[in-house]
């Protein structure tokens, strides 16, 4: 009786962690009114956004109608000639294929792309971290050898 219930519990425990793991975290800033978001970026918690809360840019909701992201991403755009300006924010799209994810807002003409950087881990378009599922492993371990 006691191992089912705690076999029960390991796995309700281990269900909970990977539901709150699978929304990426990533930085959501623009360099233009944020420093800390420039080409040498400053971690800053007041930065990192639950890409579960947002949706897709309006130009890309028709092209990809899942609103879960599927990444980070970080771009380097030239809204006005000669300064570069970096934009962090989540992903929406395909990351094997980032033509159109990475697409500038077509409603912005005069906006040229320089580059586009796609990752999919936790902060990743920031600096770099430890993914949180790591840590839910450890735990679900742990649980099992008390259990056990």
């Amino acid at each position: 009786m006691v191992s089912s219930v705690g076999h029960v519990l390991a796995v309700t425990i281990l269900a909970a962690l990977a539901c709150t793991g699978y929304a990426i975290k990533c930085y959501q800033c623009e360099s233009v009114s944020s420093p800390k978001c420039g080409e040498h970026f400053e971690a800053d918690p007041g930065l990192l956004l639950d890409c579960a809360r947002i949706a897709p840019p309006r130009f890309l909701q028709s092209i990809f109608p899942m609103r879960n992201a599927t990444g980070c991403m970080k771009k380097s755009i030239d809204g006005v000639p000669g300064h570069p300006q970096i934009v962090r924010s989540c992903y929406f799209g395909d990351i094997s294929n980032t033509q159109t994810g990475c697409q500038a807002d077509p409603s912005l003409p005069f906006v040229k792309q320089l580059s586009c950087e796609v990752c999919t881990k936790d902060e990743c378009n920031g600096s770099a971290s430890i993914a949180p599922i790591a840590g839910a492993i450890l735990l679900f371990f742990g649980v099992a050898r008390l259990l056990a």
